[in-house]
């Protein structure tokens, strides 16, 4: 299969862009950078990006059916008002760990709310990071520990399976959990994709219309598509080394839109941290809004 093309649709130089979600009724992609504590709106017809600027760095973000937003910060999970700035802090689910944040997070096709937290910086000798759930009750369900670097989250399109990963070198697998779709339990962990051998570690994911999971492959310089079965299907060069996840987005949820990471060296890749669109050929899945 021929090599498709990739686009660098937003030329902003992010520390580490992250987390992209579309979002039909605006017709935009929201991304955020997650250091510098920046939300972004990016429009794809003008070519505009605008930024709210956070007081904390910003893990992951969920879009809430009443038109807020759900904030994974620092210090935990918050409402955000977009137009007044307000922001209300629903959550903290580890005030016993300072040295952790939130990172990577995403609803699924119930409108409740999983991310997962990390150590910043990780500490090789302990994983300190845990996945939660939580839903309109505001209540932060514990439901997996033991992880170093908490990430690509997805789901597949009928909402029995939740996909995961641990960005952790070592470790860099991928894992798949039968999800209860009424109660919100996870069963029967199994690795989907160890990913040992593989150019780079796997970030942020995201599942197509055909349930194939996608991983952005951090230090790899491209995005690769696994079946359902694990087996790698797809590979896609991309100009930078570090990119970090991937959101299907469009009128017709067929572009491919990646986050980069802006690293101290950017020799051969000055386009690092910024916003590309590639066209494959694929369609997604349409994100889930936030209940609550």
């Amino acid at each position: 299969m021929s090599q498709p093309d990739v686009d660098c649709v937003l030329d902003i130089r992010a520390e580490l862009g992250e987390c992209p979600v579309w979002s039909p009724r605006e017709n935009a992609l929201y991304w955020i950078d997650i250091y510098a504590g920046r939300l972004n709106r990016f429009d794809p017809s003008s070519g505009a990006n605008r930024v709210w600027t956070l007081p904390e760095p910003i893990g992951s973000f969920a879009l809430c059916e009443d038109g807020g937003v759900l904030l994974a910060l620092k210090s935990g999970l918050a409402r955000y008002d977009l137009a007044s700035g307000a922001l209300n802090l629903l959550a903290s689910p580890e005030p016993d760990l300072p040295g952790n944040r939130l990172n990577d997070g995403r609803c699924d096709f119930q409108g409740r709310f999983w991310v997962g937290s990390m150590a910043d910086p990780v500490q090789p000798s302990r994983a300190m990071g845990s996945l939660y759930r939580f839903g309109a009750d505001h209540r932060c369900v514990p439901a997996c520990d033991g992880l170093f670097v908490a990430n690509g989250l997805a789901f597949s399109p009928d909402g029995r399976t939740l996909y995961h990963s641990d960005s952790y070198a070592p470790v860099r697998t991928i894992w798949a959990w039968d999800l209860d779709a009424d109660d919100g339990a996870i069963t029967n962990r199994r690795v989907f994709v160890d990913t040992h051998g593989m150019p780079g570690r796997p970030d942020g994911g995201a599942v197509d219309a055909d349930g194939c999971y996608w991983t952005a492959a951090n230090d790899g310089w491209e995005i690769v598509r696994f079946t359902p079965k694990g087996e790698v299907d797809r590979r896609i060069a991309l100009p930078v080394a570090k990119p970090s996840m991937l959101a299907f987005g469009g009128p017709r949820l067929d572009t491919i839109y990646v986050t980069s990471i802006r690293p101290a060296a950017v020799e051969g890749q000055p386009q690092a941290g910024s916003l590309f669109a590639v066209h494959a050929g694929v369609t997604g899945v349409m994100e889930p809004l936030f209940k609550g």
